[in-house]
């Protein structure tokens, strides 16, 4: 799932590969990968590679995992 962005100039300095990301915030290429499929973060392919956003990466918030608790009365 990725978006095309070329039709605006960007800096491609601040993209980063999936494998980067996953360095940088300790987590493996697999689940950088799973949160693109579930279109949690956007990419843009440059020559075949798949790059994020430095900064989305740096600003993503985990959801809390599990199911939300239910309230007693």
């Amino acid at each position: 799932m990725s978006t095309y962005l070329m039709t605006v100039p960007t800096d491609l300095s601040e993209w980063i590969s999936l494998a980067e990301a996953a360095r940088l915030r300790g987590v493996s290429r697999q689940a950088m990968s799973k949160l693109v499929k579930q279109g949690r973060l956007e990419t843009l392919n440059a020559g075949g590679r798949q790059l994020v956003h430095r900064k989305d990466v740096m600003n993503f918030a985990k959801k809390p995992s599990g199911r939300p608790k239910s309230v007693r009365k």
